[in-house]
């Protein structure tokens, strides 16, 4: 389906029960929502509804041209203007990778609109900062954000060779075909300067001012991801005031939804399961 909101026109997967709890699933860089195809025949089958948009800068007509229009602040705008277009007035809440940041900020600035919330890989946006500002293994993780944030030179890295680079960058997805479903759709035209974008818009400002969460709250990382450290990952409890949960998957990357479907369904069906 398409929705049209704030000037933009989004491309939303729906699935499930018409009259099921509704489920909003947000994915991350550089994917779309197909990220969540093995996670939703699950969450259907337990009778919820999922609505999985390509979110702004994904979706080829929600795709503005200005990197301030990337702002976490506009991510987060879309996604609650989405559920007012689809008359939804709450739902849980799951998100991976910045599809998790754009989570955390719902939740945390719209707890009226949100049940409950999965967060995947990226812990709290203020615990995040915080690592950024204090943990020398944090900071070594998240050194390509440099590179991603000069607007031309990582376009150029990323796509030379056929985009090698961002097939290499992908390759925890599992096998060649399913690397480049989410490769293929970042060659086309504007499409990964868009992507780009998020990270050129990002302001570690805007992550530390989040408030705390008051929903219900699983965060879900794994110990093989080299983005995301324990110190960000374990420090997240602090800035979450609703009932938490921490799951860990060993051995598992940063590519949760692909590597390990079964693992992240589960902690979503144990933390919406009560609810329902």
């Amino acid at each position: 389906m398409r929705i049209e909101t704030r000037g933009l026109t989004f491309d939303v997967a729906a699935g499930g029960p018409a009259d099921g709890v509704p489920v909003l699933l947000l994915h991350g860089f550089p994917q779309h929502s197909g990220e969540f195809d093995d996670v939703v025949p699950a969450l259907h089958a337990a009778g919820l509804r999922t609505y999985a948009p390509d979110q702004r800068g994904y979706s080829p007509d929600a795709r503005p041209p200005q990197v301030r229009d990337y702002r976490l602040a506009e991510c987060v705008a879309d996604a609650v203007a989405l559920l007012d277009a689809l008359d939804v007035p709450a739902a849980h809440l799951v998100g991976h990778d910045w599809g998790a940041l754009v989570a955390w900020q719902v939740a945390a600035y719209h707890p009226d609109r949100v049940h409950t919330l999965t967060a995947v890989s990226v812990p709290h946006p203020a615990a995040m900062a915080h690592a950024l500002a204090t943990d020398a293994g944090q900071k070594a993780r998240s050194s390509y954000i440099a590179l991603f944030r000069r607007a031309g030179t990582a376009e150029k890295v990323l796509l030379a060779w056929n985009g090698a680079a961002l097939r290499k960058m992908l390759g925890g997805v599992g096998d060649a075909e399913r690397v480049a479903r989410y490769a293929e759709p970042m060659r086309r035209p504007g499409a990964l300067t868009a992507a780009l974008n998020w990270y050129r818009a990002m302001s570690g400002a805007e992550l530390a001012r989040t408030p705390a969460v008051p929903v219900p709250t699983t965060f879900v990382w794994s110990d093989g991801d080299t983005a995301i450290g324990r110190t960000a990952a374990e420090t997240c409890a602090e800035r979450v005031t609703g009932e938490y949960r921490f799951v860990v998957l060993p051995g598992v990357s940063h590519w949760i939804p692909d590597e390990a479907p079964q693992a992240l369904t589960e902690a979503i069906l144990a933390r919406v399961g009560p609810t329902l």
